[in-house]
């Protein structure tokens, strides 16, 4: 049966992703992005929508609100959160806590938490009423604090273990209202893009998937959550990984 889905991050290497996964199989997707829409979407049956500001700022959090509400009219049963940054030309992953800056954390902070509590913030009224409601974040298992035994990687971590915890929270709240909501953080697994490029070269033979095949997966998770698992940090085959 065909759904409506809302992807936030669609311009993303997995948001892409998923956008052309649930138009291929006949669904209706709404997609956000602050990027313009792909040439390779052109054809996909797909309504794309563009926040008016930069998210850091009153006017920014006020635009999100206005785009959200407006991909809101279609009802989606099913939302994907994809924001996420690791690096860009002028900072890497920190492998000690000397190449810290601020510079680099604060960028890290905004793009894969920050924005995404905007965007539940803008979803909340929405949550607590919409029976059955589906919303998964995209996070990652380095933002475990219990499985991290190999350290590094600072602003990441950090940003991630605080996108976990925002799921977490919310999740209680949101489900105080409506009891049918699942909210979770999701472990998309090593994916072949823009973000991992520069370090697939340490994934073992035969983990790095491709943006279709990752969308495939978190397809299928999205499809059996229940709110049984609200809260949860779960990974990409639907398994509950530990905090």
């Amino acid at each position: 049966m065909a759904e409506n889905i809302l992807i936030i991050g669609a311009s993303s290497g997995i948001g892409a992703g998923l956008v052309q996964h649930y138009c291929q199989n006949g669904h209706q997707v709404q997609a956000i992005s602050r990027q313009p829409r792909p040439g390779s979407m052109v054809s996909a049956d797909v309504n794309w929508l563009s926040p008016e500001s930069n998210q850091a700022s009153d006017a920014g959090e006020q635009a999100v609100h206005k785009v959200v509400a407006e991909a809101l009219k279609n009802e989606p049963t099913i939302i994907f959160i994809c924001q996420g940054w690791l690096h860009d030309n002028q900072h890497g992953p920190e492998k000690t806590l000397r190449q810290l800056n601020a510079a680099q954390m604060h960028k890290s902070f905004e793009i894969n938490v920050l924005q995404p509590a905007l965007y539940l913030k803008a979803l909340f009224s929405y949550l607590t009423r919409q029976t059955g409601v589906k919303v998964l974040v995209l996070s990652a298992k380095v933002g475990s604090i219990s499985d991290n035994e190999l350290g590094g990687w600072y602003s990441y971590r950090l940003s991630k273990a605080a996108v976990n915890m925002l799921v977490k929270t919310s999740s209680i709240e949101i489900g105080r209202y409506n009891k049918t909501a699942s909210v979770v953080s999701l472990h998309p697994g090593t994916t072949d893009t823009a973000l991992s490029a520069p370090f697939q070269a340490n994934v073992p033979s035969g983990q790095l998937q491709s943006s279709a095949a990752t969308a495939k997966r978190l397809a299928a998770v999205a499809g059996a959550l229940t709110p049984q698992l609200s809260g949860k940090l779960l990974n990409w085959d639907g398994a509950v990984l530990p905090y």
